[in-house]
């Protein structure tokens, strides 16, 4: 899905809540208000200029979207349950979820994160002021669509940690997973694209019971395509509903899924939905 890029950056939907606040002041090392909104804001625009995405526009990357979702707490207590535990965080733009995980507790060399866009990690960077010394969480840029980067099929596997310093691709991490993260991705591809990322994701889950993965994305109380107005232009998006959200994931693999509804108000006042799900291993499966 792209989008125009003549659109003019809007400050005023610039806003941090409290939370969000602390986590860029204690990131960035940045304490002033002022100062610190006037280098988001920065950064925004050399992003926006690379990839004019809505959550850069809108500031949706500063509003840590894995910290609120229900299932949040119990995967950081994976992440201190399970030996050599891996988080992936997918779609991950400029890598906030990835590093709220990490100031949470999980280890940072534990917690890989993938984009298909290598400069938004890159002004990541820059947002929150590290480097990848001062920040060793493993990022690969990729095409999830491309199989030789994600593929459902069955690869080879082992029984040791993989070496995240030689990643090649998604395919690397086939089964060895103990949590994914993917929110806003799935309602900017097609029906069957979504279908075909949710094997992909699940081939790379760990078949041990308590294997997870979790996200926000739009949704609709009935499936189908609505046409929203995305920056100016009118974009055809396809949403789930949470019975056909549910089936792709149960035919993907032995998964308990916990899947609501939730009515919110999109940035023009209307009435939007969101869908917050989490698929869990529930049996040791076959990988």
């Amino acid at each position: 899905m792209s989008f125009i890029r003549h659109i003019s950056l809007d400050p005023s939907l610039y806003g941090l809540d409290p939370t969000a606040l602390e986590f860029f002041k204690q990131q960035t090392g940045i304490i002033g208000e002022d100062d610190l909104k006037q280098h988001i804001l920065a950064v925004q625009a050399k992003a926006f200029a690379v990839a004019s995405y809505p959550c850069i526009y809108n500031f949706g990357f500063t509003r840590l979207r894995i910290l609120r979702h229900p299932k949040y707490q119990s995967v950081l207590q994976l992440g201190r349950d399970c030996t050599n535990a891996l988080l992936l965080d997918l779609g991950c733009c400029f890598g906030n979820d990835a590093r709220k995980a990490v100031a949470d507790g999980w280890p940072v060399n534990q917690v890989i994160s993938t984009d298909i866009n290598q400069e938004l990690w890159d002004l990541g960077h820059v947002l929150f002021r590290s480097t990848p010394s001062s920040f060793p969480s493993p990022f690969i840029a990729g095409d999830c669509f491309d199989p030789t980067f994600l593929s459902s099929e069955p690869g080879p596997t082992s029984q040791s940690p993989p070496d995240l310093s030689s990643l090649t691709s998604l395919n690397d991490l086939h089964g060895k997973l103990t949590a994914i993260h993917a929110s806003s991705i799935f309602h900017l591809f097609s029906a069957e694209q979504q279908a075909s990322l949710v094997r992909g994701l699940a081939a790379l889950l760990s078949p041990a019971p308590g294997s997870i993965a979790f996200g926000t994305h739009g949704g609709l109380p009935k499936q189908g395509i609505i046409w929203e107005d995305v920056l100016g232009e009118k974009v055809e998006v396809y949403c789930h509903d949470p019975e056909s959200w549910n089936k792709l994931w149960e035919e993907a693999g032995p998964f308990k899924m916990d899947t609501i509804l939730e009515e919110v108000t999109d940035l023009e006042g209307g009435i939007a939905w969101k869908m917050v799900w989490s698929a869990t291993m529930t049996t040791k499966s076959a990988v």
